[in-house]
C-alpha cells in the first residue's frame, strides 16, 4: 500500500458535509459532487410529422439512441407537415437559448436553411436527416456550411429508379399505360421525383403516364383516386407511388378484381416487402427511416459532445440490388417502417 504523503482531515459522518484533503485544498461535498457532474445536452428534433407511419421509427430510433446515450434530453416539435410551421419551430428553438443540438427533417428544405445557418453561428449543433436540407436534390451531400451531420437519401434517384422498373414492369404492353400517384403535386420531393421519373419514362415510347393524382401518403386518398382511374382507363397497366399510395390502390384493384395492373412504389415498409415478395406488387424502391434517425442522433450526440461532424452519410447506399426490392431479392430486406 501506496503511503498518502498529505495530512487527512476528519470524516464528519453526521453530515452536512463531508470533508476531504487533496494537499492543503479542502471542498465540500457538494463541490465534489459538481467536479464529476456529467453535463446533460437538450437537443430540439423538428419532425415532418409526428402521426406519419414513415416517420415515427425515425423518431423512436433516435430517441432510443439518445436514451442509451444517457445525460441527451430531446424535445420533440410536430410540423404537422407544414413548412411554415417548422420555420417557427426552428425559430422557437434558436430563440429560447436552452438547446444546444438540433436534428431538422425537412419537409422543404430551402425554407430552413436560413434557421439552420443562425442556429450553427450561435454555436448549436445540427444535423439534418431523411429530407434534402438546400436546393439540390440530385445528391446526398451537405449544402449547408458547418452542418454537423447529414443522412438522407435523394429524391431524383428514386424518380430514376421508379421509372426503370415501371418500364420493366410494362413489359410487352404496347401502348403502356401509366397512372402516378403524387404526394403533394409541385411541392419537393414529390417535384424532384416526378421529373426524373417522367425523364427516365420518356426514354421508352410506348410507355405514358395517362393519370396523376395526389395521395398524400393515404392510402384511403390514393384508393379514391385510383378507384377513378380504373373506370377513366380500364386498359391501365401501371400503378406508381410512394407505398401508402399502393396500398390503396391495391384496395381498388382488389375491389375491382382486377388482377393485371402492377405496382411499383417507393418506401419498402414492412407491408411493402411483403407485398413483393407475394407478387402482389412488381417492385419497391428501398428507404430507412429508422436507420436515418439512428444514425442522425448518433452524428448530433458526437458534433455536441466533441465538436467534430459526421459529413454525408446515404444509409440506403449500400443495400442489395441498389435498394430495389423485387420478389426475387425481398427476402434481403427489412422493413423498417409499418407502411
Amino acid at each position: 500500500m501506496l503511503k498518502n504523503r498529505f495530512r487527512s482531515v476528519t470524516i464528519l459522518t453526521a453530515g452536512l458535509m463531508v470533508m476531504t484533503s487533496i494537499g492543503f485544498g479542502v471542498m465540500s461535498s457538494a463541490q465534489a459532487a459538481t467536479k464529476h457532474k456529467v453535463k446533460t445536452y437538450n437537443v430540439a428534433y423538428l419532425s415532418y410529422g409526428v402521426a406519419n407511419s414513415y416517420d415515427a421509427p425515425m423518431l423512436a430510433a433516435a430517441k432510443a439512441v439518445a436514451e442509451t446515450t444517457g445525460h441527451v434530453n430531446v424535445q420533440v416539435f410536430d410540423s404537422q407537415s407544414t413548412d411554415t410551421l417548422q420555420v417557427s419551430d426552428l425559430q422557437q428553438v434558436i430563440s429560447s437559448g436552452k438547446f444546444q443540438g438540433i436534428i431538422t427533417q425537412p419537409i422543404y428544405g430551402p425554407v430552413l436553411v436560413p434557421g439552420v445557418e443562425a442556429a450553427i453561428k450561435k454555436g448549436i449543433k445540427v444535423v439534418n436527416i431523411d429530407q434534402i436540407l438546400g436546393t439540390n436534390y440530385s445528391s446526398d451531400q451537405i449544402e449547408v456550411h458547418g452542418l454537423s451531420g447529414n443522412v438522407v437519401f435523394f429524391p431524383a434517384k428514386i424518380g430514376t429508379q421508379l421509372a426503370a422498373e415501371t418500364i420493366l414492369a410494362c413489359g410487352s404492353a404496347n401502348p403502356c399505360q401509366i397512372a402516378l400517384v403524387h404526394n403533394y403535386i409541385g411541392d419537393e420531393p414529390d417535384a424532384e421525383i416526378t421529373s426524373t421519373f417522367d425523364a427516365g419514362i420518356a426514354k421508352d415510347a410506348t410507355a405514358s403516364i395517362v393519370a396523376n393524382g395526389d395521395g398524400l401518403y393515404t392510402p384511403s386518398v390514393a384508393l379514391t383516386f385510383i378507384a377513378d382511374q380504373l373506370v377513366a382507363h380500364p386498359s391501365l397497366n401501371v400503378i406508381v407511388g410512394a407505398d401508402q399510395d399502393c396500398e390503396g390502390a391495391q384496395s381498388a384493384l382488389t375491389s375491382a378484381k382486377n388482377t393485371s395492373v402492377k405496382l411499383v412504389c417507393y418506401g419498402a415498409s414492412a407491408t411493402g416487402i411483403a407485398a413483393v415478395k407475394s407478387g402482389a406488387w412488381f417492385a419497391d424502391v428501398a428507404q430507412l427511416p429508422a436507420t436515418e434517425g439512428e444514425l442522425g442522433m448518433i452524428a448530433l450526440i458526437k458534433a455536441m459532445k466533441t465538436g467534430k461532424g459526421s459529413g454525408s452519410q446515404n444509409p440506403v447506399a449500400k443495400l442489395p440490388n441498389n435498394g430495389i426490392v423485387t420478389q426475387a431479392n425481398a427476402g434481403k430486406f427489412n422493413g423498417e417502417w409499418p407502411g
